[in-house]
């Protein structure tokens, strides 16, 4: 073969791979090119909520209460929020420098859970505007604050009925706090309530003139047990009252939680608050831009208010009519403030059939007729 053959032969082999190869790249598939990999969207930053609390947390009375709503709210939006607080916050100027702190750590929600806070958390409130603020029993809102409490005077008008019907000397005792309306309402409603079973049933007041000072909670208690008083109720943080009667041999109630534990066998039943209900209705408004100022006040009929462990040595037709009263509450077919009401010095109060308004409620200043003494600076 001449060089020339060769040539040629090599040149028609060279072309034929080429060919064979284009054969078989067109029986395959051309693959797309791989999509771009898209970022994940950016988490959004939990809601920072804090509470400021009178009282220490404990295991029971009015802070236990709020903090078991704190965590009701964490229990509900998980790692949608962060929560915190701060116990034992005193209702003067240190309430404005804890409320401006929680501010200033980047808390956009922030809620104070006694009457004293009101005017600090207003001016605190005027320096925060991206700040939502919540005031427990308190009248002043501003735009970016508002109010909320729950009609303990329910739970009071409750354990009244339990204890007209449970008190042998007729005479009852409160241990009250602080001589504003909501207090004085509750001491009222507890006395209506005792004498919707007992007409005749009077009762004694002793005020410590604090939220949660078991010492004096428990000297006030004390003194009305030695003025006759065989069933207690209180308007204070503590356990230091029911301890004492169950100390004294008499009875009395919880307040603000369940405090069978603290006096098994005194205790007659616990005139409780849930506040969970509100504390997550008021973060998912948070959550969702739907909140605004405002004035909220939760009952039996939203679940705030309830008597629990009601003791068993109380006859079954007065449980029968705690329930009832519940019920009508519930659904609005009875009025615990419907006249006629007299007060302790016999002048009308509320005339016949007429039923109070949240304004005449949250103005009270003075006792029912069987309450004894008047009410300090009235």
């Amino acid at each position: 073969m001449t060089d020339l053959q060769k040539r040629s032969l090599l040149k028609f082999a060279a072309i034929s791979a080429v060919a064979a190869a284009a054969l078989v790249g067109c029986g395959k598939k051309e693959e797309p090119p791989a999509p771009a990999p898209v970022a994940a969207p950016a988490k959004a930053e939990p809601l920072k909520i804090a509470f400021a609390y009178v009282g220490p947390v404990g295991d029971g009375g009015w802070t236990f209460a709020h903090d078991n709503g704190r965590k009701a709210v964490e229990a509900a939006y998980g790692d949608k929020v962060v929560t915190s607080f701060v116990e034992k916050v005193p209702e003067s100027a240190d309430a404005e420098r804890v409320l401006r702190d929680m501010a200033g750590q980047g808390n956009k929600l922030i809620f104070g859970t006694t009457f004293g806070y009101m005017e600090p958390m207003l001016k605190v409130a005027a320096d925060f505007k991206d700040v939502k603020f919540e005031h427990a029993t308190g009248y002043k809102t501003a735009d970016n604050m508002r109010t909320y409490d729950s009609r303990t005077y329910e739970g009071a008008y409750l354990a009244g009925v339990i204890a007209g019907k449970m008190s042998k000397t007729g005479t009852l005792g409160v241990v009250g706090s602080v001589p504003i309306p909501e207090v004085v309402r509750n001491i009222n409603s507890f006395t209506l309530g005792a004498q919707s079973v007992n007409p005749k049933v009077k009762t004694k007041v002793v005020w410590v003139n604090e939220w949660f000072n078991p010492p004096k909670e428990t000297e006030a208690a004390t003194a009305l047990i030695n003025g006759g008083a065989d069933v207690l109720f209180q308007n204070t943080d503590s356990s230091a009252v029911l301890q004492t009667a169950e100390k004294m041999g008499k009875r009395a109630f919880g307040w603000d939680s369940d405090m069978t534990a603290y006096g098994p066998k005194a205790h007659l039943g616990s005139a409780i608050i849930n506040w969970g209900p509100y504390y997550v209705k008021a973060v998912g408004e948070a959550l969702e831009g739907k909140w605004a100022t405002g004035q909220a006040w939760w009952g039996v009929k939203e679940g705030a208010i309830d008597m629990v462990s009601i003791a068993a040595d109380v006859p079954e037709a007065t449980k029968k009519r705690v329930d009832e009263v519940k019920a009508g509450l519930k659904d609005g077919s009875f009025a615990i403030w419907k006249g006629p009401i007299m007060d302790n010095t016999g002048k009308v109060l509320i005339a016949k059939d007429v039923v109070a308004d949240d304004k005449f409620l949250g103005g009270l200043k003075s006792y029912v007729k069987g309450v004894e003494g008047k009410v300090p600076g009235n």
